[in-house]
């Protein structure tokens, strides 16, 4: 049982692993508590981890496929029972270990017949497959279909829809995420003012980093994240002494600020927050990926009614992801779509 400790001040915060199994290669999960706390840092504590546990693990995936004398996505080769989307497909899924921050590839070339996995593919040093079972295609004849893969590795999602980039070369829809779920809950103890706070976190991963890996990875995140702020020097600011002064700064091309600016960059950043932050129910969130939903801008692009077309995604979770929106963002779902990502 791993178990560590850290000092603030007079707190002596506490954290152990309570428990840790494998329910299957890439299905890790962890069980962490994390003690003692004042009221309301553990609920800082948790949001902040269970955000940079989601969004700030980078893992290592398959970003692109070439195939020898394939036209397109949906082409089919003598003595391979997939179509080379399936493939894609699969390939897209294969759990990927590395920490190289490299573009490396990687070869396959089996000759049939025979079930193709990921254990019959040559990965470059440094980089391994979590499981070597996962299926990939099955070569129904005695043919050698070879083909070069891309490996990287980046954070969050990359969306690319199997886009063909010539000479056979598809890129792939890869996901960089290798912590699968986490949550985490509160609770009171003590009476009166000696009243504190533990905090239990669950992790689940794929097994790329185990949960015991991502949560002190995701640690180091945040320290990066706010040691700049412990640097931080104030400098003397001249006051602007009166409105002339105030106009003609505001004249000034380094304070200007066009509103069409400020549009464009919200729709950036918005594209590049991911539906993670809403911390909505498990069956909202499943759905919405499901429905290829991963960023505010792919979902301020759904209306109501748009949302209530997706599959088992029902009035009560659009009401979720609604108040959600609103609670996190500011924002409400557009009465028609508003073609951020256009």
């Amino acid at each position: 049982m791993l178990k560590n400790e850290t000092s603030t001040s007079t707190q002596v915060i506490q954290w152990k692993c309570l428990e840790s199994k494998t329910e299957g290669k890439r299905l890790h999960y962890g069980r962490f508590v994390v003690s003692p706390f004042r009221r309301g840092q553990a609920s800082t504590v948790g949001i902040a981890m269970r955000r940079a546990l989601l969004q700030e693990i980078g893992g290592t995936s398959i970003t692109r496929a070439k195939f020898c004398g394939v036209m397109h996505e949906y082409s089919t080769i003598t003595g391979l029972q997939e179509t080379i989307h399936d493939v894609l497909v699969n390939l897209k899924e294969i759990v990927l270990r590395s920490d190289s921050n490299d573009i490396r590839e990687a070869f396959s070339s089996v000759t049939g017949p025979k079930e193709v996995t990921a254990g019959d593919t040559s990965l470059p040093p440094r980089v391994e497959a979590i499981d070597n079972s996962q299926y990939i295609a099955t070569i129904t004849q005695p043919i050698s279909p070879d083909i070069e893969l891309k490996i990287e590795r980046d954070c969050g999602y990359r969306i690319e829809n199997f886009t063909r980039c010539g000479d056979g070369q598809f890129s792939i829809d890869a996901v960089f995420m290798p912590v699968r779920n986490v949550n985490y809950s509160i609770h009171l103890f003590g009476n009166g003012r000696a009243t504190q706070e533990i905090s239990f976190i669950e992790i689940w991963t794929n097994g790329s980093p185990t949960p015991h890996e991502a949560l002190s990875k995701a640690s180091e995140k945040l320290i990066d994240l706010s040691t700049p702020f412990s640097r931080v020097t104030c400098e003397d600011v001249s006051l602007l002494k009166n409105e002339e002064d105030f106009s003609d700064s505001m004249k000034s091309s380094s304070l200007r600020l066009q509103f069409g600016d400020a549009n464009k960059l919200e729709g950036k950043l918005l594209k590049n927050m991911f539906i993670d932050q809403l911390e909505l129910p498990a069956r909202a969130f499943n759905c919405l990926k499901r429905a290829e939903i991963y960023t505010i801008a792919d979902l301020l692009n759904c209306s109501r009614e748009d949302l209530s077309k997706i599959r088992n995604f029902g009035r009560k979770s659009v009401d979720q992801v609604s108040k959600a929106l609103w609670d996190h963002f500011a924002k409400e779902l557009p009465s028609e779509k508003l073609g951020i990502n256009q």
